[in-house]
């Protein structure tokens, strides 16, 4: 180590890591700052999220409203937001010339659609500071000796640190987790956050590529719903609203081996009462006209066949004579329609586990380990998780900057 330099050991390449290093590194410019990458990539969820934009964070201003976005890590979002909000990222990044957009559903973009612009940023920070980014380095031990870490990596290779912050993401697997348990902290089993529903052998399936912009599902025997677009899949279901649900579901679900049943109401601003005096209504003033012609809710057509075909209805019939039985059928279909789920299908590339770190033994306004001193945790590795819509890279944000201000401030660096 270079004269009598302190230096900080990033434990992973991804957008909690690196947000920690640049800041660190700029706060404080005697630090020396190593980012180490157990993958040849770095950046690889900034890179695939919001489609290949990057869905940087999300319009809320409000902590309050944000923190109800994440059905874990309530509490400790309200503290740490505090200090790193919304408002904080956006001036960040426009002050390096990255200018963010804000879409209709509250999602945050870099103007250019594309999340390469995030990632050059970064980069350019990353080189501006002279942090060292270390690829294909996995961390297999850490231990404190004497107020110092050392890292023991794959190769059989050590390395020494004054602060290390571990920002390694999340991991599906509790064993994955064994490396870090010899720090002394505890973890929160891991499970599978925003995830799709599976429904195989079902008919709906062969409408695959249908999405409807508000559906409201419910997961039946539980008091869990939401409402949002859905997206039929060759598999079953997916979309925002599916996405939320087993975000909020993710520990029941799991228990319940992902067998479970949903009910979908496809036109949330009717109940089976009120839908069933509108179909009265719709049969006397469309009555002459072919019910699969003239479909009166703006439901994708193959939907509304799909729909009429289930109630046991013949599209050539005409409004007027649609017998009692197939009509009540036609209102549960729309309003109550029920499935029986089998499985999930993961995201791949924006993997979000449940689970992590537990809170309890994390500093909340400082990311530090309230257990080992100068151990920090960002990102995904805490158990931290929210909704799709920008709210798990804000919390990336907040922590890796979080932690840096605490590093920076301990060598005594005005931040």
């Amino acid at each position: 180590m270079a004269g009598n330099k302190k230096r900080l050991v990033v434990v992973g390449g991804g957008a909690a890591g690196f947000f920690c290093a640049v800041n660190a590194a700029r706060m404080h410019p005697g630090l020396e700052v190593i980012i180490v990458e157990k993958t040849n990539k770095v950046l690889s969820k900034v890179r695939v999220s919001g489609g290949g934009r990057c869905n940087v964070t999300h319009a809320c201003f409000s902590i309050a409203d944000m923190v109800r976005r994440y059905p874990r890590g309530t509490n400790f979002l309200k503290k740490s937001f505090h200090h790193f909000f919304t408002t904080n990222t956006i001036e960040w990044f426009k002050e390096r010339g990255v200018a963010l957009k804000t879409e209709e559903d509250g999602r945050m973009f870099p103007v250019t659609d594309s999340s390469q612009t995030i990632i050059d940023c970064l980069m350019r920070e990353v080189n501006k500071y002279g942090i060292e980014v270390w690829m294909s380095a996995e961390v297999q031990r850490i231990q404190q000796h004497e107020g110092r870490f050392q890292l023991t990596f794959a190769s059989g290779k050590e390395l020494t640190a004054d602060y290390a912050c571990i920002a390694c993401g999340g991991y599906p697997k509790t064993v994955m987790f064994d490396w870090l348990k010899t720090s002394g902290h505890s973890i929160e089993e891991p499970v599978p956050s925003l995830f799709t529903f599976n429904m195989p052998g079902n008919p709906i399936t062969q409408l695959m590529g249908v999405s409807v912009p508000s559906v409201q599902i419910k997961i039946t025997g539980s008091k869990l719903s939401a409402e949002g677009p859905v997206l039929i899949t060759h598999w079953g279901l997916s979309g925002p609203a599916v996405l939320r649900l087993s975000a909020w579901g993710a520990r029941d679900l799991a228990a319940g081996h992902y067998s479970f049943s949903i009910v979908l109401n496809w036109l949330p601003d009717y109940n089976e009462n009120s839908m069933r005096e509108h179909l009265q209504a719709l049969r006397f003033e469309l009555a002459a006209q072919k019910i699969s012609n003239r479909n009166p809710f703006g439901l994708p057509q193959r939907l509304w066949d799909y729909l009429l075909e289930q109630s046991g209805i013949n599209g050539d019939i005409r409004w007027a004579d649609v017998p009692a039985k197939e009509q009540n059928k036609l209102v549960k279909q729309l309003c109550a329609q029920e499935f029986a789920v089998k499985g999930k299908t993961t995201f791949k590339d924006e993997f979000v586990t449940a689970g992590g770190i537990r809170l309890a033994e994390v500093d909340a306004n400082t990311m530090e380990s309230k257990l080992l001193p100068g151990l920090y945790f960002a990102g995904e590795i805490l158990d931290v998780d929210g909704i799709t819509g920008g709210f798990n890279f804000q919390h990336a944000w907040t922590s890796g900057y979080l932690a840096a201000v605490s590093i920076a401030r301990k060598e005594g660096a005005q931040t």
